[in-house]
């Protein structure tokens, strides 16, 4: 399992509103993992698509209709659906947050469970689909990984990652979606699904709960995939005795390869389980009626009526099955099961008489008549108080509403919407800290959005006072890492700036701001910030390297290593820097950042100059001239003796120099004098 230290989520906030904490579960799709709503102060489950599937649009659309499918629906016994977004190209699904196991892990901790506990888990897993197959949607992944027991003894089915709607029931693309082992036959066929391909699924995981072991097994897919197509799921007395028949009587029911053997849907295989397994079959008579001769099957309230064996009085047959023939024009004539009798005769001479046996099952008739308008009249009362209290309770006065989500409106905006839905405003509001929220506006509700009250409910409005104002650490001139460490769990850290700095060593912070109301806000020098706002950090490089004396090539790689380039490359003449070398260097930015160009000067040696013509100047003059051109001069010493009693440099006029005149000399160079003694 790969650690939670590694994983870049943790620790990011999404879409300002859910702090992740850390992960729950990694799925194909995606990835769940426990959250934070800042908001609400809660804690949720947000579902995560994989960043990879980002750039397949059935993907992203698979995803948000699950989002769609399970939000549409809302029961005890399915996971709850908060909210759905993007961010950064990364879709995200909002849930309710279950802490507990899955019925797979139940399953390899106990391998089966008794008939009581498999019984109570499919009771709840069928009720939580019924509401999705009342909504039109198959659910098409049911599987015990997707099968939730909480901590707290809930059961919730989750997951609705392939659910479609039932108008929509042929599955796409060249490979069938859920896990193979619980796939009906029809979807391994044809690729169409429907509610009776759930039920499929439900009979498999009853046979593994009741087991521990799935019915059909192979080394490769498709092995066990011609397996379903092709053959009966064993009942699980075969391998577990002791299970009752009744329940390997229901995994036959809810496993026929036949979808139309199969119960339609999970509401009446929730009605089979509830009633059926436990009735006891009743006794029945046929009555069979004349002339349209329609047939009636009546539950027996005893013995039958009694039938003549014989025209006139005769002893009278005691069967509970027998059937009887009613002639609508002339009262009923009783004939004896199996027998061929005449009907009733007529006694005396009235017309229209019935024989004693004919008039008292008339007589009977009229009663169970005079009943049935009774039952009537009572159905229809019960109806009508039955419709009465739904009203009051539904749409009438004392019906329930959810709390409508008013976060970030304000005060009047919020009790606008909770009147419409037939709810009071509490006289009173609260305050509290919000990070999102602006000041003044509503934050939140007691009780909570979505939350289902009844209607004249009071609602208190929660409004926010901003975000808390928390005491900043000391940030500038201290270590990157120490400033974040600090600041991270409060603030909403931007992507960090970085620049060289000659005053600062390198990764430390220079400076940090933010922004609030009235627009940017120095960090460096403030001593408090709200709670949640963002903190962007200028972080040192350190000095940009000194690269004066270096060739343009030692130079270029000095500065590639810091990142930043060589740019602009001037020369110079420079009686100081040899040729070659860099006399100067300057950044065209500031302040410097990575990239940043760095202009150099390179010398190009001492400056030429063409040596003057100094003949006939006194040595003096000539020494003067070439002195003040940067050249050195050379005169050599008089050994006349005359030169010691008068100033001759001064008198003797300069009659060649060495090198001659109009030669290319250098600053720095020697100039030899020559002169006559």
């Amino acid at each position: 399992m790969t650690t939670n230290a590694t994983d870049p989520m943790i620790g990011r906030m999404i879409d300002r509103r859910y702090r992740v904490r850390s992960r729950i579960a990694r799925g194909g799709m995606a990835t769940v993992y426990l959250a934070t709503d800042v908001r609400l102060e809660r804690r949720v489950a947000i579902k995560i698509m994989h960043g990879h599937l980002a750039d397949d649009q059935a993907f992203r659309e698979r995803f948000i209709q699950e989002a769609r499918s399970a939000a549409r629906l809302s029961h005890p016994n399915l996971v709850g659906v908060y909210d759905q977004g993007a961010e950064d190209d990364t879709a995200y699904i909002v849930m309710e947050y279950i802490p507990g196991i899955t019925l797979r892990d139940l399953l390899q901790e106990h391998h089966a469970l008794t008939p009581e506990q498999a019984t109570d888990i499919l009771r709840a897993v069928l009720a939580g689909l019924a509401s999705a197959h009342r909504a039109g949607i198959v659910h098409r992944d049911l599987k015990p990984e997707n099968v939730l027991l909480a901590d707290d003894g809930r059961i919730k089915l989750g997951d609705f990652g392939l659910a479609r709607a039932t108008t929509a029931n042929t599955a796409t693309g060249a490979a069938l979606l859920g896990t193979i082992a619980y796939l009906s036959p029809e979807l391994v066929t044809r690729g169409a699904a429907d509610s009776r391909s759930d039920i499929y699924a439900l009979g498999i995981m009853l046979y593994e709960m009741l087991t521990g072991e799935q019915p059909y097994k192979g080394d490769q897919p498709m092995q066990i995939a011609y397996q379903h197509a092709n053959d009966t799921v064993p009942p699980p007395s075969a391998s577990i005795p002791g299970v009752p028949p009744e329940l390997d009587e229901l995994v036959a029911w809810a496993t026929a390869r036949n979808p139309g053997d199969r119960p339609a849907d999970a509401r009446e295989m929730l009605d089979h389980m509830s009633g059926g397994l436990q009735r006891a079959t009743g006794q029945y008579r046929t009555a069979v009626l004349r002339p349209e001769n329609a047939t009636a099957i009546l539950p027996s309230e005893g013995p039958a009526a009694r039938t003549p064996s014989s025209v006139g009085s005769a002893p009278e047959d005691d069967s509970a099955d027998a059937t009887t023939v009613i002639d609508r024009s002339a009262g009923a004539a009783p004939v004896g099961r199996g027998r061929n009798q005449p009907g009733p005769r007529r006694t005396g001479s009235q017309p229209g008489a019935l024989s004693p046996a004919a008039q008292r099952l008339a007589d009977k008739s009229a009663k169970r008549r005079k009943r049935g308008w009774i039952v009537f009249a009572v159905i229809v009362l019960l109806a009508l108080v039955a419709g009465t209290i739904g009203w009051v309770y539904g749409p009438g006065p004392l019906g329930n509403v959810r709390i409508p989500e008013v976060a970030g409106k304000s005060v009047t905006q919020a009790r606008q919407l909770l009147e419409a839905q037939g709810l009071r405003t509490a006289a009173t509001t609260a305050r509290r800290f919000d990070a999102v929220i602006a000041k003044g506006e509503v934050s939140a509700t007691k009780p909570a959005a979505k939350r289902e009250v009844q209607k004249g409910t009071a609602v208190q409005l929660v409004v926010s006072n901003g975000p808390r104002m928390i005491t900043l650490p000391a940030i500038i001139g201290q270590p990157e890492s120490t400033v974040t460490a600090a600041l991270d769990d409060d603030f909403e850290l931007q992507d960090n700036r970085y620049q060289f700095s000659a005053d600062a060593a390198k990764d430390t912070v220079i400076a940090a701001t933010g922004r609030d109301a009235s627009g940017p806000v120095d960090l460096g020098t403030a001593t408090t910030y709200a709670e949640r706002g963002t903190v962007t950090l200028t972080v040192s490089l350190g000095p940009v390297p000194d690269v004066v004396g270096k060739t343009v090539d030692e130079a270029g790689a000095t500065l590639e290593g810091v990142g930043l380039r060589l740019g602009s490359q001037d020369q110079k003449y420079d009686d100081q820097v040899p040729e070659g070398q860099i006399i100067s260097a300057s950044v065209a930015d500031d302040p410097a950042v990575q990239g940043s160009a760095v202009d150099v000067v390179v010398s190009r040696g001492p400056a030429p100059i063409q040596l003057p013509d100094v003949h006939d100047k006194t040595i003096n003059d000539a020494t003067s001239t070439l002195e003040g051109l940067g050249l050195k001069v050379s005169v050599p010493d008089c050994t006349n003796i005359l030169c010691g009693f008068y100033d001759w440099k001064a008198t003797l006029p300069v009659t060649g120099t060495d090198p001659p005149a109009g030669t290319t000399v250098h600053r720095g160079d020697t100039i030899t004098l020559a002169y006559e003694q």
